[in-house]
């Protein structure tokens, strides 16, 4: 009889972790909502798109695009913080999460504790571009111009804080020049403007300024990394210009809600890797300027995250930024 019972208390048990770890095996079972901080049409909006069609295939769920722009990427953030952590809400977002963000926001709701880094999905140089009506042709012009103008040439990027804001901060920063800054929410929005003569120029992403510089209304003249980019070869770099030790590239990571359980994690870990391996995938992006970069390993995108959110602070005390 006794051991009938402890026979039945190990069945028992055994069901019990049999059903703690049914999520996570038979995960996904439902559409996934995947979040991005800005609107349709710029880099961010493209890249989850293409991301998220072949994680769609990949997982056999749809994943659905949910653009929550505003606050530069904040709203968005901060409604990926609260939101259960199951799997089914995550989140594209670039190094401001790390750090970034509490610099520039005092009342944000959110740490960078609140979320799980997943891997890197792809990093990309941003495009200096320029007004075709400015006159500038490369950066020793835009340099000269700043300096005879202090404050004269404002520059737009999708948003305070982000990378396309910290890429001018860092360029003024190194070029010992002074620039006004202009922030729009989202990269379309922040390349249109150059376009239309509203600001002189940009620190962006390819996919947000390509339709531009495609319509002659914008003149690309470098990228921000320190090597010439692949998919922009004929571009020089800053560095190239006379900026010495520029080098700053814009990168996309998937993150989760903390909490989320480790089989979620290193499922959707796996499932990127293999996705992103496609070299069909690969072409699409970088035909948007875009270099496919999956992390190693979860605990290596982690590390990576981290070290990336130091220097976005960096970049944010000294941009001097503060939004309420």
């Amino acid at each position: 009889m006794k051991s009938t019972a402890i026979h039945l208390a190990a069945l028992a048990a055994l069901a019990l972790a049999v059903s703690a770890h049914a999520t996570p095996v038979d995960y996904p079972t439902k559409p996934i909502r995947l979040v991005i901080g800005f609107p349709a049409g710029g880099g961010a909006d493209n890249t989850a798109r293409l991301y998220g069609d072949a994680l769609s295939r990949e997982l056999g769920q749809p994943v659905i695009v949910d653009n929550k722009p505003g606050a530069g990427t904040t709203i968005a953030a901060e409604f990926v913080a609260k939101a259960p952590p199951d799997g089914y809400t995550l989140y594209i977002a670039t190094a401001s999460l790390m750090g970034g963000d509490k610099v520039l926001y005092k009342n944000i709701r959110y740490q960078p504790a609140d979320f799980v880094p997943i891997t890197r999905l792809v990093a990309a140089p941003m495009i200096l571009a320029v007004n075709k009506d400015t006159g500038i042709k490369n950066v020793a012009d835009l340099v000269a111009r700043a300096k005879a103008q202090p404050g004269a040439l404002n520059y737009s990027s999708s948003g305070n804080g982000v990378i396309t804001h910290l890429a001018g901060v860092q360029f003024t920063r190194l070029a010992g020049v002074q620039m006004t800054h202009v922030p729009f929410k989202g990269g379309a929005p922040s390349a249109q403007a150059v376009a239309a003569g509203d600001v002189q120029l940009t620190f962006g992403t390819a996919p947000s300024v390509k339709p531009m510089i495609d319509t002659g209304k914008v003149v690309a003249i470098a990228v921000t990394s320190g090597q010439r980019s692949p998919a922009n070869p004929q571009l020089p770099t800053i560095a190239e210009g006379g900026v010495k030790g520029y080098d700053l590239s814009a990168w996309y990571g998937l993150f989760a809600p903390a909490r989320t359980p480790p089989e979620i994690i290193d499922r959707l870990f796996a499932a990127t890797t293999r996705v992103m391996a496609d070299p069909e995938l690969k072409k699409k992006f970088l035909a948007q300027g875009d270099e496919v970069s999956v992390s190693g390993s979860v605990a290596e995108f982690r590390e990576y995250a981290a070290r990336e959110g130091r220097l976005g602070v960096d970049l944010a005390v000294s941009s001097g930024a503060k939004i309420d």
